[in-house]
Protein backbone atom coordinates (compact mmCIF):
# COMPACT_ATOMS: atom_id res chain seq x y z
CA UNK A 1 0.00 0.00 0.00
CA UNK A 2 1.32 3.77 -1.40
CA UNK A 3 1.88 6.17 1.61
CA UNK A 4 0.79 9.63 0.91
CA UNK A 5 1.27 12.99 2.82
CA UNK A 6 -1.35 14.35 0.26
CA UNK A 7 -4.21 12.99 1.98
CA UNK A 8 -7.17 14.01 4.43
CA UNK A 9 -8.22 10.58 4.19
CA UNK A 10 -6.04 7.53 4.03
CA UNK A 11 -5.53 5.51 6.83
CA UNK A 12 -3.48 7.94 9.58
CA UNK A 13 -0.02 6.03 9.89
CA UNK A 14 1.02 8.90 11.65
CA UNK A 15 1.00 12.25 12.86
CA UNK A 16 1.34 14.86 15.64
CA UNK A 17 -0.62 15.93 18.54
CA UNK A 18 0.00 18.21 21.64
CA UNK A 19 -1.80 16.76 24.89
CA UNK A 20 -3.59 18.94 26.29
CA UNK A 21 -1.72 18.91 29.73
CA UNK A 22 1.42 20.47 27.88
CA UNK A 23 -1.12 22.81 26.35
CA UNK A 24 -3.49 24.40 29.38
CA UNK A 25 -0.70 23.59 31.80
CA UNK A 26 -2.23 25.09 34.32
CA UNK A 27 -5.61 26.49 35.99
CA UNK A 28 -3.29 29.85 35.61
CA UNK A 29 -2.17 29.61 32.22
CA UNK A 30 -6.03 28.84 31.18
CA UNK A 31 -7.43 32.34 33.62
CA UNK A 32 -4.71 34.03 31.43
CA UNK A 33 -5.31 32.84 28.10
CA UNK A 34 -8.58 32.06 27.70
CA UNK A 35 -10.31 35.16 27.03
CA UNK A 36 -8.08 37.15 24.96
CA UNK A 37 -7.64 33.76 22.24
CA UNK A 38 -11.71 34.35 22.14
CA UNK A 39 -12.62 30.85 23.91
CA UNK A 40 -16.26 30.26 24.26
CA UNK A 41 -16.01 29.99 28.39
CA UNK A 42 -13.08 28.85 30.78
CA UNK A 43 -12.14 25.31 30.37
CA UNK A 44 -12.06 23.03 33.10
CA UNK A 45 -8.57 21.92 32.99
CA UNK A 46 -9.68 18.57 34.89
CA UNK A 47 -12.31 17.60 32.94
CA UNK A 48 -10.50 18.70 29.50
CA UNK A 49 -7.52 16.10 30.72
CA UNK A 50 -10.44 13.57 30.96
CA UNK A 51 -11.80 14.15 27.34
CA UNK A 52 -8.28 14.08 25.75
CA UNK A 53 -7.09 11.09 27.48
CA UNK A 54 -10.23 9.20 25.65
CA UNK A 55 -9.10 11.34 22.25
CA UNK A 56 -5.71 9.97 22.73
CA UNK A 57 -6.81 6.75 22.81
CA UNK A 58 -9.50 6.31 19.52
CA UNK A 59 -6.31 7.44 17.71
CA UNK A 60 -3.94 5.12 19.21
CA UNK A 61 -7.00 1.79 18.68
CA UNK A 62 -6.96 2.78 15.50
CA UNK A 63 -2.96 2.30 14.55
CA UNK A 64 -1.96 5.35 14.25
CA UNK A 65 2.04 6.23 15.65
CA UNK A 66 1.56 9.25 17.83
CA UNK A 67 4.78 11.86 18.16
CA UNK A 68 4.14 14.14 20.45
CA UNK A 69 4.77 18.02 20.77
CA UNK A 70 6.34 19.27 23.68
CA UNK A 71 5.47 22.01 26.20
CA UNK A 72 7.15 25.51 25.35
CA UNK A 73 7.27 28.38 27.01
CA UNK A 74 6.50 30.67 23.81
CA UNK A 75 2.93 29.27 23.19
CA UNK A 76 0.09 29.24 24.82
CA UNK A 77 -3.73 27.12 25.12
CA UNK A 78 -4.08 27.92 21.35
CA UNK A 79 -1.33 25.46 20.99
CA UNK A 80 -3.24 22.45 21.22
CA UNK A 81 -4.86 23.03 18.03
CA UNK A 82 -1.34 21.90 16.18
CA UNK A 83 -3.31 21.52 12.63
CA UNK A 84 -2.65 24.76 12.27
CA UNK A 85 1.08 25.71 12.37
CA UNK A 86 2.12 23.35 9.62
CA UNK A 87 1.53 21.54 6.74
CA UNK A 88 2.95 17.98 5.79
CA UNK A 89 3.56 17.39 2.30
CA UNK A 90 5.87 14.19 0.88
CA UNK A 91 8.68 16.45 0.56
CA UNK A 92 8.86 17.44 4.17
CA UNK A 93 6.87 19.78 5.99
CA UNK A 94 5.93 23.28 5.33
CA UNK A 95 6.44 25.79 8.18
CA UNK A 96 3.36 28.14 8.56
CA UNK A 97 3.04 31.93 9.51
CA UNK A 98 -0.73 32.34 11.68
CA UNK A 99 -2.59 35.03 10.93
CA UNK A 100 -3.69 35.41 14.56
CA UNK A 101 -0.92 37.34 16.43
CA UNK A 102 -1.79 35.26 19.35
CA UNK A 103 -0.47 32.22 18.17
CA UNK A 104 2.82 33.55 16.33
CA UNK A 105 5.33 31.11 17.87
CA UNK A 106 3.97 27.91 17.03
CA UNK A 107 5.18 27.70 13.65
CA UNK A 108 9.07 27.87 15.10
CA UNK A 109 8.06 25.73 18.34
CA UNK A 110 6.55 22.68 15.43
CA UNK A 111 9.81 22.98 13.60
CA UNK A 112 11.55 22.39 16.36
CA UNK A 113 9.93 18.98 17.02
CA UNK A 114 9.83 17.79 13.51
CA UNK A 115 13.76 18.83 13.20
CA UNK A 116 13.71 16.93 16.51
CA UNK A 117 12.49 14.02 15.38
CA UNK A 118 14.00 13.76 11.60
CA UNK A 119 11.73 15.34 10.33
CA UNK A 120 12.40 16.95 6.53
CA UNK A 121 11.52 21.16 6.33
CA UNK A 122 10.48 21.81 3.07
CA UNK A 123 9.95 25.65 3.39
CA UNK A 124 8.30 28.18 5.50
CA UNK A 125 6.02 30.96 4.72
CA UNK A 126 7.25 34.47 5.36
CA UNK A 127 5.64 37.24 6.87
CA UNK A 128 4.02 39.45 5.25
CA UNK A 129 2.35 35.91 4.14
CA UNK A 130 -0.16 34.14 6.60
CA UNK A 131 -0.87 30.52 6.08
CA UNK A 132 -2.86 28.57 9.04
CA UNK A 133 -3.48 24.73 8.49
CA UNK A 134 -6.45 25.15 9.20
CA UNK A 135 -7.71 26.68 5.79
CA UNK A 136 -5.88 23.82 4.02
CA UNK A 137 -7.26 20.93 2.88
CA UNK A 138 -6.16 17.85 0.37
CA UNK A 139 -9.03 17.01 -1.96
CA UNK A 140 -7.07 14.67 -3.91
CA UNK A 141 -3.00 13.58 -4.23
CA UNK A 142 -2.42 16.46 -6.58
CA UNK A 143 -5.08 19.21 -5.59
CA UNK A 144 -5.10 21.34 -2.67
CA UNK A 145 -8.00 23.86 -1.68
CA UNK A 146 -6.68 26.60 0.67
CA UNK A 147 -8.90 29.16 2.22
CA UNK A 148 -8.61 33.11 1.42
CA UNK A 149 -9.64 33.68 4.85
CA UNK A 150 -8.97 36.39 8.07
CA UNK A 151 -5.92 33.87 8.82
CA UNK A 152 -4.69 33.05 5.75
CA UNK A 153 -3.46 35.84 2.82
CA UNK A 154 -3.17 36.18 -0.51
CA UNK A 155 0.78 36.26 -0.41
CA UNK A 156 1.03 33.29 2.03
CA UNK A 157 -0.96 31.32 -0.93
CA UNK A 158 1.14 32.63 -3.10
CA UNK A 159 4.13 31.27 -0.95
CA UNK A 160 2.54 27.91 -0.54
CA UNK A 161 2.17 27.68 -4.41
CA UNK A 162 5.22 28.11 -4.64
CA UNK A 163 6.62 25.58 -3.13
CA UNK A 164 4.35 23.26 -4.18
CA UNK A 165 4.17 23.56 -7.74
CA UNK A 166 7.94 21.29 -8.14
CA UNK A 167 5.40 18.46 -6.64
CA UNK A 168 3.11 18.68 -9.15
CA UNK A 169 0.20 20.19 -6.64
CA UNK A 170 -2.52 22.71 -7.98
CA UNK A 171 -3.48 25.08 -5.72
CA UNK A 172 -7.42 26.14 -5.50
CA UNK A 173 -8.17 29.11 -3.74
CA UNK A 174 -11.72 29.78 -2.08
CA UNK A 175 -12.43 33.14 -0.52
CA UNK A 176 -13.92 32.31 2.61
CA UNK A 177 -17.08 34.86 3.99
CA UNK A 178 -16.38 37.39 6.69
CA UNK A 179 -18.90 35.04 9.01
CA UNK A 180 -18.35 36.87 12.27
CA UNK A 181 -15.27 38.41 11.19
CA UNK A 182 -11.64 38.79 11.96
CA UNK A 183 -11.52 37.46 15.87
CA UNK A 184 -13.61 34.80 14.99
CA UNK A 185 -12.11 31.01 14.34
CA UNK A 186 -13.15 30.31 10.80
CA UNK A 187 -11.01 28.08 8.29
CA UNK A 188 -11.95 26.30 5.61
CA UNK A 189 -11.52 23.26 7.39
CA UNK A 190 -14.68 24.63 9.61
CA UNK A 191 -17.04 24.11 6.78
CA UNK A 192 -15.78 21.09 4.78
CA UNK A 193 -13.94 17.75 6.33
CA UNK A 194 -13.01 15.30 3.47
CA UNK A 195 -13.80 11.98 4.42
CA UNK A 196 -13.45 9.84 1.48
CA UNK A 197 -11.89 10.18 -2.25
CA UNK A 198 -15.44 11.09 -3.00
CA UNK A 199 -16.91 12.70 0.11
CA UNK A 200 -16.91 15.46 1.84
CA UNK A 201 -18.73 16.41 5.31
CA UNK A 202 -20.23 20.01 4.36
CA UNK A 203 -21.83 23.36 5.65
CA UNK A 204 -23.06 24.30 2.29
CA UNK A 205 -24.70 27.83 3.60
CA UNK A 206 -20.71 28.97 4.18
CA UNK A 207 -19.52 27.81 1.09
CA UNK A 208 -18.56 30.13 -2.08
CA UNK A 209 -21.10 29.09 -4.85
CA UNK A 210 -18.39 28.66 -7.32
CA UNK A 211 -16.22 26.15 -4.87
CA UNK A 212 -19.22 24.01 -4.21
CA UNK A 213 -20.01 23.91 -7.91
CA UNK A 214 -16.38 22.64 -8.44
CA UNK A 215 -16.83 20.13 -5.83
CA UNK A 216 -19.56 18.73 -7.07
CA UNK A 217 -18.24 19.08 -10.91
CA UNK A 218 -15.32 16.62 -9.46
CA UNK A 219 -17.99 14.27 -8.50
CA UNK A 220 -17.91 14.39 -4.48
CA UNK A 221 -21.01 13.68 -2.35
CA UNK A 222 -21.64 16.04 0.16
CA UNK A 223 -22.92 15.15 3.84
CA UNK A 224 -24.52 18.26 4.50
CA UNK A 225 -24.76 19.51 7.75
CA UNK A 226 -27.45 21.24 9.32
CA UNK A 227 -27.70 24.48 11.08
CA UNK A 228 -27.85 23.19 14.58
CA UNK A 229 -25.14 21.55 14.37
CA UNK A 230 -22.79 23.89 12.73
CA UNK A 231 -21.47 25.54 15.92
CA UNK A 232 -21.55 22.39 18.28
CA UNK A 233 -18.69 21.05 15.64
CA UNK A 234 -20.62 18.67 12.96
CA UNK A 235 -18.70 19.83 9.99
CA UNK A 236 -15.07 18.68 11.96
CA UNK A 237 -14.59 15.64 11.20
CA UNK A 238 -11.64 13.61 10.69
CA UNK A 239 -10.95 10.62 8.61
CA UNK A 240 -9.05 7.83 10.53
CA UNK A 241 -9.21 5.67 7.31
CA UNK A 242 -11.52 6.10 4.30
CA UNK A 243 -15.09 6.36 6.22
CA UNK A 244 -14.69 6.02 9.36
CA UNK A 245 -14.56 9.02 10.94
CA UNK A 246 -13.57 10.82 14.08
CA UNK A 247 -16.30 13.40 15.75
CA UNK A 248 -17.19 15.50 18.41
CA UNK A 249 -20.50 13.98 20.23
CA UNK A 250 -23.43 16.17 20.03
CA UNK A 251 -24.13 15.71 16.65
CA UNK A 252 -26.44 13.28 16.29
CA UNK A 253 -28.21 14.32 12.43
CA UNK A 254 -24.87 14.51 11.21
CA UNK A 255 -23.85 11.35 12.39
CA UNK A 256 -26.70 9.75 10.73
CA UNK A 257 -26.05 10.92 7.86
CA UNK A 258 -22.64 9.74 7.68
CA UNK A 259 -23.55 6.61 8.59
CA UNK A 260 -26.50 6.32 6.03
CA UNK A 261 -23.14 7.34 3.47
CA UNK A 262 -21.72 4.25 4.84
CA UNK A 263 -19.19 5.55 7.07
CA UNK A 264 -18.02 4.05 10.67
CA UNK A 265 -18.61 7.19 13.05
CA UNK A 266 -16.37 7.78 16.32
CA UNK A 267 -17.06 9.88 18.98
CA UNK A 268 -15.67 11.56 21.59
CA UNK A 269 -16.69 14.35 24.37
CA UNK A 270 -15.23 17.09 23.19
CA UNK A 271 -16.66 19.87 25.18
CA UNK A 272 -13.72 21.61 26.84
CA UNK A 273 -11.16 20.46 24.33
CA UNK A 274 -12.82 21.07 21.29
CA UNK A 275 -16.06 23.33 21.57
CA UNK A 276 -14.68 26.09 23.95
CA UNK A 277 -11.70 26.99 21.86
CA UNK A 278 -13.51 26.22 18.71
CA UNK A 279 -11.43 23.05 17.19
CA UNK A 280 -12.41 19.67 16.66
CA UNK A 281 -10.44 16.64 15.98
CA UNK A 282 -8.85 18.05 12.76
CA UNK A 283 -7.74 20.69 14.48
CA UNK A 284 -6.22 18.75 17.29
CA UNK A 285 -4.11 16.65 15.02
CA UNK A 286 -1.33 17.13 12.71
CA UNK A 287 -1.53 14.18 10.47
CA UNK A 288 1.68 12.93 8.66
CA UNK A 289 2.03 9.51 6.56
CA UNK A 290 -1.52 8.48 5.30
CA UNK A 291 -1.77 4.91 3.89
CA UNK A 292 -3.83 5.62 0.16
Amino acid sequence: MKISEHSEIGKIKSLFIKRVDQAFISEEHIDQYWQSLNYLGKPDLHIAIEEYTLFEQILKDNGATVFYLPEEDRVNMDSIYCRDAAIATNAGMIICTMGKLGRIYEPDAEKKAFIANGIEILGEIKAPGTVEGGDVAWLDEHTLAVGHSYRTNPEGIRQLTALLQPLGVTVITVSLPHYKGASDVFHLMSVLSPVDNNLLVVYSPLIPIVFRNLLLEKGFQLVEVPDEEFDSMGCNVLALAPRVCLMVKGNPVTKSRLETAGCTVLEYKGEEISVKGGGGPTCLTRPLQRYV
